[in-house]
């Protein structure tokens, strides 16, 4: 049998699908709900490519969770010792964020403490408000918590017993973590009635590390979407183009880095819902190794694909986060077998003993701007001692509908108490792809997790020849916020497609990922870069995002706060 060219393999379409928006999305979601439901449901799974899977035949046995690696059960709860967390100035050019570093430098001189930053942070967010449009980044803030962090915090400094350098740090987190004093209301207006009971687990270590937890953020109804567009709190705007969607579903924390509320915040990624909006908004992302981040306090939408994961500014400030956040906890289940974290050996930005994969019609199948701006940096991350080697992926059609029927069916199930009461006070779009989700049967789910153990196999594979994989982060750069969207946005599934073009494949196999910028378009909107390495090596993606942060000189955002100028 003659061997295929990687051409051949790569079998990922663009595809053209009708836009709805204004009157007509409001009569086809209204059509969903009548007689001609099977119909329009039809249509739809033939758009989205569930009709052609079901054509296949995949004999693998079905897996239902990413299978990684495991370790000795941990007894007890950890992170990574204080210790070890990385001290790291930002190795930007051009335009510099301040950084955690930067924070705990100016408190220990006492030109400044979190009591200053706290009122500073309210006040730019207020201000961010009074915007048109308003950036949208916070749902919530609670003044009065705000405040009582930042006067604890400003009291450790005095007395010189920081709990870390993270105490008193601006920290975001987005509204699918439970945080105390606030309901989580995932974007929807019928959930969050109450505050919760206790915080998530990542974010109780972001507490324990003195963090300055400065409210909830926006998100993209349900963390269904992967533009941030949300009707009931308003659209997050891209700080760096106010016309721009920030992406999603973690919209609001990616939005509040780049403008400067806080270096570090929180997200959570089933499909590209932490790295698609960093990408978007010329920060960094990183969706860690499935299980490495305890789920435990999160919403729970999205069982299988679902990871906690930080956003940042700069490479340094992402590893902090990481350090803070990642290690076992005897109440999470899926984190408990994991190898201690580590982020040995982070700061060799000499790439000399990497190989980096490169699946050629995969890397290139993006925009003129998007690829010409990653092979750039690929050639940068050469010059750095890098060795490039092509790879091919077979399946990614095919796995590309497996996620798409995966993460909607268990985010249809989770929301199943709710569905028939609230469904008409969800958004439009989510409307649409919960209908889509309820047409998917029990061998649909089943045939994609068969998918699954194809798509890790095909990715075990590569990771035997290559350390690295790389592509864009996205296939086009930030999208514009069409008027007819709003306020009750549209269904546009070609340029979700677009979107999603290398995202949610990390998701189904659990292999940690980071999107970081590498270039601005003609427009001033980031390109980004996604890299993929094997299961719990994230140091990888920290050398990498370090290095490129050395050849990449930053812009400002149009929109931004300093906290640390008066």
């Amino acid at each position: 049998m003659p061997q295929q060219e990687p051409d051949e393999i790569y079998d990922l379409k663009s595809v053209q699908m009708p836009y709805l928006a204004g009157a007509k999305l409001k009569l086809f979601v209204s059509l969903l709900d009548g007689p001609t439901r099977s119909v329009l449901l039809g249509n739809l799974l033939r758009q989205v490519g569930v009709i052609s899977l079901r054509q296949q035949k995949f004999d693998a046995w079905p897996t239902f969770e990413p299978l990684v690696p495991v370790a000795p059960p941990a007894q007890q709860s950890y992170t990574m010792p204080r210790s070890q967390w990385p001290v790291q100035a930002s190795l930007s050019n051009g335009f510099r964020f301040p950084t955690a570093l930067d924070f705990a430098q100016a408190y220990r001189a006492g030109e400044i403490e979190p009591v200053d930053v706290a009122e500073r942070v309210l006040a730019a967010v207020a201000a961010s408000e009074e915007n048109n449009p308003r950036l949208r980044a916070f749902i919530e803030q609670d003044e009065g918590d705000v405040m009582r962090q930042a006067r604890a915090s400003s009291q450790r400094w005095r007395e010189g017993r920081p709990l870390s350098l993270l105490d008193g740090v601006p920290v975001a987190i987005k509204d699918e973590l439970d945080m105390t004093p606030y309901p989580t209301h995932m974007g929807t207006v019928f959930l969050g009635k109450h505050p919760v009971p206790a915080d998530a687990i990542a974010v109780a270590r972001m507490r324990a590390a003195g963090a300055l937890l400065i409210g909830k953020t926006n998100m993209h109804e349900i963390g269904i979407g992967v533009t941030g567009f949300n009707p009931h709190f308003g659209t997050p705007r891209n700080p760096y183009h106010p016309g721009h969607y920030t992406g999603g579903s973690s919209s609001g924390s990616a939005a509040a880095v780049a403008a400067g509320f806080a270096p570090v915040a929180l997200g959570a990624d089933g499909g590209g819902s932490v790295r698609l909006p960093a990408a978007f908004c010329g920060v960094l992302g990183l969706k860690p190794t499935y299980g490495r981040v305890p789920e435990s306090g999160s919403f729970g939408l999205d069982f299988s694909v679902a990871h906690v994961g930080p956003l940042a500014a700069t490479a340094g400030d992402l590893a902090l986060a990481y350090a803070a956040i990642a290690g076992p906890d005897p109440r999470d289940r899926l984190s408990v077998q994991q190898p201690p974290p580590t982020l040995a050996g982070w700061r060799k930005t000499d790439l000399s003993d990497l190989t980096i994969g490169v699946f050629w019609p995969w890397f290139r199948h993006a925009t003129p701007e998007m690829v010409q701006g990653n092979e750039q940096m690929l050639n940068h991350f050469q010059d750095a001692g890098a060795r490039v080697e092509e790879i091919v992926i077979p399946d990614l059609e095919a796995a590309r509908v497996a996620h798409v029927i995966t993460i909607t069916t268990e985010m249809n199930q989770a929301l199943e108490h709710y569905y028939n009461a609230h469904h008409k006070e969800m958004g439009m779009d989510v409307r649409i792809s919960l209908a889509l989700a309820r047409s998917f049967n029990a061998r649909d789910f089943v045939l994609a997790q068969r998918v699954r153990t194809r798509i890790m196999a095909h990715f075990r594979r590569a990771f035997e020849k290559v350390d690295i994989i790389v592509t864009p982060a996205a296939g086009l750069t930030a999208p514009p916020i069409p008027e007819d969207t709003l306020p009750d946005g549209d269904s546009d599934l070609t340029t979700l497609t677009e979107i999603m073009r290398y995202a949610p494949f990390a998701n189904m196999t659990g292999h940690p990922a980071i999107t970081f910028p590498v270039g601005y378009s003609d427009a001033g909107l980031p390109i980004a870069m996604q890299a993929v390495a094997r299961h719990w090596d994230e140091v990888m993606l920290f050398r990498l995002a370090l290095a490129a942060e050395q050849h990449l000189e930053r812009r400002r955002p149009k929109i931004f706060f300093d906290l640390l100028q008066k």
